[in-house]
């Protein structure tokens, strides 16, 4: 969410935790995918969004605060997915967690918690709008090596040897914090370098297809293309968002996406915000989009596993990412872009929750037992129609195609409850939702 690199963050974070869900029984290639999805998830994830909702804020023209609250549901369905689907890998594969004794404990996060403070101010500065964001930015960074100073000095205290005055730890702590800003200043000095030239690299771009006409050309071209059904035009900028976000810094994503793809969108009649989160999340998703899925190799290179077979993988555990976008689109409800009332918006969370398990169902191939193939196209369909929001009942055709959703994947639930049981001789679970307990 902070780093700003699905890549980044999967090479971080997926040294630790690739091998704890390896050495808990998930395939190598499973593993190395959860990772990548995941680390794709925090670019889109609010407050931060890999610094991108920033950059959002401004292009839009709208108050940050506003575009972190529109991300949160769709950012929420998207790791409730990957967690469906792992779960259900688990079940399938017969699994079982870790023992509790190897569980970090709460107490040490509790002690460390100070950490995050940075992070709190900046968020709040910047959604309170008492600074600028360069100004918030800066005192967040102030505060960041103060807290590091706090931090390395407490240590240091705690692991002090005997005969070891506060004088000595003091000074031991300020060579160590002096190295560690250094070294900071150094890292972000190199990431800006590449997400600079990138965003540079971006108004290049945009300068060049607006000057030589090319922009008003490949939109004209994509609205000729795609006629008088808007998915088309949605499917081919999609298809543009991935190649041109395959590689690059969330940042510098968003704004080469922003400069490029988005005014298609607006031009085809999607609403500014939608067309600005249509451009983004597709433009993430190629971290994990075969053929160029990077943030998956990386994950396969930790785990040992297939590349490809990884990337696939992840697409598979990231699948919300890819229907959500096209829902808003067609149905600005589901990030609050058309007035709707606030149980309209638990609901419409909640029903796509379970259109998501149906999908994660149908994906994983497994439901307290394996599905055939018939039952898992029908699960994926059934629960693409359940995520469909609705603003009000008195949309009879949303709620009809929720219904018959619903229907669809109750029915394939209690076949797959009775296979079960048959096939056992024993008493399964008797609801969808006993089968993800």
């Amino acid at each position: 969410m902070v780093s700003g690199s699905s890549v980044g963050n999967t090479v971080t974070t997926g040294s630790v935790t690739i091998p704890m869900m390896k050495k808990t029984g998930y395939r190598p290639e499973f593993a190395g995918a959860v990772e990548a999805a995941s680390s794709t998830g925090g670019q889109i994830m609010p407050p931060i969004m890999g610094a991108a909702a920033f950059l959002m804020a401004e292009y839009m023209g709208i108050p940050y605060i506003q575009v972190a609250t529109i991300a949160i549901i769709p950012a929420l369905l998207y790791f409730t997915g990957i967690f469906m689907t792992v779960h259900l890998e688990a079940k399938r594969a017969g699994l079982k967690g870790i023992p509790f004794n190897e569980l970090p404990t709460w107490i040490y996060l509790l002690k460390n918690c100070y950490l995050i403070i940075p992070l709190v101010l900046l968020v709040w500065l910047v959604a309170a709008g008492v600074y600028t964001m360069a100004v918030s930015a800066a005192i967040s960074i102030f505060v960041a090596f103060l807290i590091g100073f706090i931090h390395f000095l407490l240590t240091n205290w705690n692991d002090r040897t005997e005969g070891q005055t506060f004088g000595s730890v003091l000074l031991e702590t300020c060579k160590t914090s002096l190295w560690t800003a250094c070294d900071a200043f150094a890292a972000g000095a190199k990431n800006t370098i590449s997400v600079a030239v990138a965003c540079a690299l971006a108004g290049l771009i945009a300068g060049c297809i607006t000057v030589t006409g090319l922009a008003s050309t490949l939109i004209n071209v994509i609205v000729m293309a795609s006629g008088d059904m808007l998915i088309i035009g949605l499917v081919l900028t999609m298809l543009c968002c991935i190649v041109l976000g395959m590689g690059v810094p969330t940042t510098a994503n968003y704004c080469i996406m922003a400069a490029t793809c988005a005014p298609i969108l607006i031009q085809l009649g999607v609403p500014l915000i939608c067309a600005h989160f249509f451009v983004f999340y597709f433009g993430i998703l190629a971290d994990i989009t075969p053929p160029v899925a990077l943030a998956a190799y990386a994950g396969s290179a930790i785990a040992k596993s297939r590349p490809m077979r990884t990337a696939v993988n992840a697409t598979r555990l990231g699948i919300a990412a890819y229907i959500i976008p096209f829902i808003f689109a067609f149905y600005p409800a589901l990030i609050l872009q058309v007035p709707v009332e606030l149980p309209f918006i638990f609901l419409n969370t909640a029903m796509a929750m379970f259109g998501l398990f149906g999908i994660a169902a149908g994906l994983e191939g497994y439901l307290f037992t394996k599905i055939n193939p018939v039952f898992r196209v029908l699960a994926v369909v059934a629960g693409v129609c359940i995520m469909i929001p609705t603003a009000s009942f008195a949309e009879i055709a949303g709620v009809i195609i929720n219904v018959v959703g619903f229907i669809i994947i109750a029915s394939i639930a209690l076949a797959q409850k009775f296979i079960n049981k048959k096939k056992n001789g024993t008493n399964g679970p008797s609801t969808p939702a006993e089968a993800v307990a």
